[in-house]
């Protein structure tokens, strides 16, 4: 019973080998290898070519809004303009590249593409929120809500705008880190770079301090940097005493500058008063100031 076992089980094996000899000399691999060759071609090909009008379509854009650089129409709405088109035109690039790819592949793009299924999962992987940066990304750049330059404020970031897309928005914050931040969770754009912005710099005096003497001493130092400060957009105004959040009295003066300049023309304004009237023997203390846009 083993001799026949064994014999038994040695036929099969051999059988069994012999169909998968048969099944393995029926492909055609000399036609599989001249597909895989084929479409490699093609793919490197199109890579290639693919590649060159990614680079060209983007040296020509940049190329042709550098003639307006130097205009004096170019502008930071310019800069907008630009980031946007090379935005929009890198994702026609990728999209075409990828359908490109599969059809050499042999995948049917179109009916995929037309299937509820592949919507159905296309949608469930986020292209709602998707489609919402590009439609409030679009409504941004065409109401011009903000431009490659602005200084804003969006929601818990401020910063200076990098580059406006429609599905992002780039801003680079003070400290140099640069955010990338959804269209769709942009609600409220605070711009302070459209309006010529004012600072109200607080000087803190003391109850027993003349007005009239700080009065002398805040002019005296406004007809040295006026002349100088290439920012403020008119003269700046003495508003005197009033009263402070921690119930004593200021001194206010209110200096209207050029946008996103306001920060750096009240720290000149406000170091020149207070050496001014330290040495004036004026005790005064520093305050923090607020910056607002006039309406």
């Amino acid at each position: 019973m083993p001799t026949i076992s064994a014999k038994a089980t040695s036929q099969s094996v051999t059988t069994t080998v012999t169909k998968a000899d048969h099944w393995f000399n029926r492909i055609d691999w000399a036609n599989i290898q001249a597909t895989v060759i084929s479409r490699a071609i093609l793919i490197a090909i199109a890579s290639v070519l693919f590649f060159l009008l990614n680079r060209g379509g983007k040296y020509l854009i940049r190329r042709i809004f550098s003639h307006y650089e130097n205009s004096q129409l170019a502008g930071s709405r310019f800069a907008t303009v630009k980031m946007l088109i090379l935005n929009i035109y890198g994702y026609v690039i990728i999209f075409f590249y990828l359908y490109t790819l599969l059809s050499i592949l042999g995948i049917p793009v179109g009916t995929l593409l037309a299937g509820a299924g592949i919507v159905g999962i296309a949608v469930g992987l986020g292209a709602q929120g998707f489609i919402s940066d590009i439609v409030n990304g679009f409504f941004i750049i065409l109401e011009g809500q903000l431009d490659v330059g602005d200084s804003v404020k969006l929601g818990d970031i401020s910063g200076t705008v990098r580059a406006v897309g429609l599905r992002t928005t780039q801003v680079v914050s003070s400290d140099g880190t640069l955010n990338y931040i959804p269209n769709r969770n942009i609600t409220i754009v605070q711009n302070l770079s459209r309006n010529a912005m004012i600072s109200l710099v607080d000087l803190p005096v003391g109850g027993a301090s003349d007005s009239s003497s700080i009065e002398t001493v805040v002019k005296a130092v406004n007809a040295k940097l006026v002349p100088e400060e290439q920012d403020l957009i008119k003269e700046p105004e003495l508003v005197g005493l009033v009263p402070s959040q921690w119930g004593n009295l200021v001194y206010q003066v209110r200096l209207t500058a050029k946008p996103g300049t306001q920060a750096a023309v009240r720290a000149r304004f406000l170091t020149a008063y207070v050496d001014a009237l330290q040495a004036a023997g004026i005790a005064v203390r520093t305050a923090p100031s607020t910056n607002k846009a006039p309406h």
